[in-house]
């Protein structure tokens, strides 16, 4: 996206993993980059701006060493001073507000800032409204439903649209309201907290575009053992076919256990639900981390992957902890000597994995399973501190 006003033409560049240079009168961006399972959410791929308005050193210090270099002052002269400043420390670009204008350094209107307090002041923020690029700030307690309009009623044109935030969080809300975002956000904070928290957000959400390495096992053991508590977990979203959760009794070696998305004669579909094994085993999370089954809860975030290793990051709705018949599945992968991963499920024909994408189903119940068939793992290292992968001698069996 570019954006653009009739006296000058910067274009957004998108960030990368280390910080990018600003561009002196221009807009330097970090991205964020959604979740990709739907065309909708592919749309929310597109760069996010984030600017800073702030008066604090230390947020701004905390910003510019997350790549965000593009802050706010107001046309005044303790302000203009505070620019000049910050300039003469770090390479930033400035953005002043003089009335309801934003200039570049060079007094070009870049973009205009407007306050919604009404319905009536909403229904102005058009497409064809004059001014080509806008901030938009909130003033009462409606932001969702306004910020959802802006974002359906500028779809498809080429105007930026960003909204000012007084936290991470509401930055969050306008960066995903109708899944596809606004634009951008103004983060407006004193506390150098709240540019972290956003950072971390970022982080999280940029997850979704590496592809993680999987790989096959066979199946070496096949044992039916007693009653365990095993771990239901229920997700906010739905899930396709292929999809499913990283599990497993060793954190270096995470078996893909299929979703309960699959029609079956005997019992409706669970699309949103894995049954993915007892408390004491691992499940991925967010951030190359691992947790306890036991740990998670409502409002808690994991790792869903399809056996193409293209993950996206998804809430938990609820857990369910209930006595059930378990059996122990063991495997070993090709070339990893006498290395062994294995896993506990709920002995029943809606549990599985899922299989390798050379075969033409895409999971394989329990119930089902023999020695010699090939299931999907994650192997990573084992030596974990509270869910954080680390270096150090491991023996688990």
């Amino acid at each position: 996206m570019a954006i653009s006003s009739s006296s000058c033409t910067t274009t957004i560049t998108k960030f990368s993993a280390s910080p990018l240079p600003p561009v002196r009168g221009g807009f330097p961006v970090s991205t964020c980059v959604a979740m990709s399972r739907s065309a909708a959410a592919d749309r929310n791929k597109a760069s996010k701006l984030v600017w800073i308005w702030t008066e604090s050193r230390h947020v701004m210090t905390a910003a510019v060493e997350r790549g965000w270099n593009t802050f706010i002052f107001r046309l005044e002269p303790r302000s203009t001073e505070l620019a000049n400043e910050w300039s003469s420390i770090a390479l930033i670009t400035p953005i002043f507000i003089h009335g309801k204008d934003l200039l570049d350094e060079q007094s070009r209107k870049i973009a205009s800032l407007c306050e919604v307090s009404s319905p009536q002041e909403l229904e102005v923020l058009q497409p064809n409204t004059e001014a080509e690029n806008i901030v938009i700030t909130f003033q009462n307690e409606w932001q969702v439903i306004p910020a959802e309009n802006i974002v359906a009623a500028f779809q498809g044109c080429d105007k930026t649209v960003l909204a000012v935030s007084s936290t991470s969080t509401e930055a969050q809300v306008f960066l995903e309201v109708l899944e596809q975002g606004l634009d951008g956000v103004v983060l407006k904070v004193e506390d150098m907290k709240e540019v972290l928290k956003l950072k971390e957000y970022f982080d999280r959400r940029n997850e979704v575009r590496t592809m993680l390495d999987l790989t096959k096992a066979t199946i070496t053991r096949i044992e039916v053992v007693g009653m365990g508590d095993r771990v239901c977990v229920d997700l906010c979203s739905l899930m396709q076919p292929g999809e499913g959760l990283l599990v497993g009794s060793f954190a270096r070696g995470l078996f893909l256990v299929h979703s309960e998305c699959l029609e079956t004669n005997y019992i409706a579909s669970r699309p949103f639900r894995v049954n993915a094994g007892p408390v004491h085993a691992y499940v991925a999370i967010p951030g190359g981390r691992t947790c306890y089954l036991s740990e998670l809860q409502a409002g808690k975030e994991v790792i869903v992957v399809d056996r193409k290793g293209q993950q996206r990051t998804l809430i938990v709705g609820r857990i369910k902890i209930e006595s059930r018949p378990l059996i122990l599945v063991e495997a070993k992968q090709e070339h990893s000597g006498s290395e062994t991963y294995s896993i506990f499920l709920q002995n029943a024909e809606t549990v599985g994995f899922v299989c390798p994408l050379q075969e033409n189903r895409s999971s394989i119940p329990v119930t089902s399973l023999k020695v010699g068939d090939e299931v999907v793992i994650r192997e990573q290292g084992g030596a974990r501190h509270t869910g954080i992968e680390i270096q150090e001698f491991i023996l688990e069996k």
